[in-house]
């Protein structure tokens, strides 16, 4: 089999410390060949909300995740990623595109850059299937997709079938963390839309395109036309990794 090649845009501080440590084990384990992204090419840092304190204890990274985050920034990978921004930088290259999220509003960076847009704008349509390209994405990494826009103007996920951060958990978090932790939970300040929202406006049919469960066991979702898979929360990232691996593999076998 061909050498599997994956890579991991990232803003330079706040993403999820589960939802990248986690899936970059995985693939690791996998023995896919992995690479990160900023925007300028500076060495990215997770939400430390989520990996020290009493916001660790109370809501954040398990001990196994803590684990994996810390063996993640040793790595020769996270210390020496690619500038997004660079002139000559490309996606099409990639088997993979795995887009984490976060809460933190640093992930702005990431989710508002035209830069990273345009490239997934020009990478998606290649998922198209039978393809050997895929992309993989969670929580607020799906809003990046969303709002990538075509040539005709509409998200590259217009017709896809998706999920991402539910509007209740979402809500849930923030409105139970709001006297401690303020707007933390709303990563465009308080009274921004919800991921779902935005997410649900790109769709061409959101009440049948956009998938959803509150029910915590892990949930992943996958378009039949696009090698694309989905998924909402951390819960949700082991189980995203194990599918997307396995269905990278099958576009390379």
């Amino acid at each position: 089999m061909s050498v599997i090649k994956v890579l991991i845009p990232m803003s330079d501080y706040g993403h999820d410390p589960t939802e990248t440590a986690v899936a970059f084990a995985a693939f690791k384990e996998a023995r896919f060949e992995v690479q990160f992204a900023t925007e300028n090419g500076n060495t990215p840092a997770c939400d430390k909300k989520l990996l020290e304190g009493f916001t660790q204890k109370l809501l954040g990274a398990s001990k196994p995740t803590l684990e994996a985050y810390k063996d993640m920034c040793n790595t020769s990978e996270f210390k020496n990623p690619l500038s997004w921004s660079s002139p000559d930088f490309t996606l099409e290259t990639y088997n993979l595109v795995y887009i984490p999220g976060g809460h933190d509003k640093g992930v702005r960076q990431l989710l508002d850059s035209a830069i990273i847009r345009t490239h997934l704008a020009t990478y998606f349509p290649m998922t198209r299937k039978p393809s050997t390209r895929s992309v993989s994405a969670v929580c607020h990494g799906v809003q990046v997709l969303a709002e990538a826009e075509a040539s005709d103007g509409k998200s590259i996920l217009h017709k896809c079938t998706t999920t991402s951060l539910p509007t209740k958990f979402e809500q849930l978090a923030y409105w139970s963390t709001k006297v401690f932790m303020g707007d933390y939970y709303k990563t465009y300040g308080s009274g921004s839309a919800n991921v779902e929202e935005v997410v649900r406006k790109r769709l061409e049919n959101p009440d049948k395109q956009f998938k959803s469960s509150l029910i915590p066991k892990p949930f992943v979702v996958q378009d039949d036309t696009y090698n694309y898979l989905s998924a909402r929360f951390p819960g949700d990232v082991q189980l995203l990794a194990e599918e997307t691996i396995a269905l990278v593999q099958s576009t390379m076998s």
